[in-house]
């Protein structure tokens, strides 16, 4: 579940952040580049995911 959930995040925040940085360059629009970026930026979390050790924190008192 945490995969389809990555996926759909980094596919919208990306098509978004495509349709709004071409908008301001006055450049067309292109769907198939945000997918690609998109695939790509939810890879690399799961491979940071990965990487970076899930430490517990110690408990100040």
């Amino acid at each position: 579940m945490q995969f389809i959930v990555t996926f759909f995040w980094s596919f919208l925040l990306i098509s978004l952040l495509n349709y709004v940085v071409s908008s301001v360059n006055a450049v067309p629009f292109d769907f198939g580049l945000g997918a690609i970026v998109s695939v790509i930026v939810a890879v690399m979390l799961f491979i940071m995911s990965a990487i970076l050790p899930e430490e517990q924190l110690p408990d100040y008192e």
